[in-house]
């Protein structure tokens, strides 16, 4: 899925941490299995592609949700 591949900045930790447990594990196997198999030089099955229609944006809200905090805990350090 689109949304394991972005690069790991700490807003994008802290939203990984924040994922329900049955998403995070889905998301560890991906790219377990995606390891796995760039060790083997192997290419996933074409049947095991996530279609475009299911790669939905998982992490996206929670990502928006800790630069929104982020943002509104420098407001408040400001005053």
């Amino acid at each position: 899925m689109r949304d394991d591949t972005i690069h790991e900045t700490p807003h994008v930790k802290e939203a990984i941490q924040r994922l329900p447990e049955p998403v995070y594990n889905h998301r560890m196997f991906r790219i377990k299995r995606a390891f796995d198999l760039c060790l083997k030089h192997q290419i996933l099955p074409k049947d095991q592609w996530t279609k475009f229609e299911k790669d939905v944006p998982y992490l996206r809200p929670y990502l928006k949700e800790v630069i929104r905090e982020r943002k509104e805990r420098e407001e408040w350090q400001k005053k």
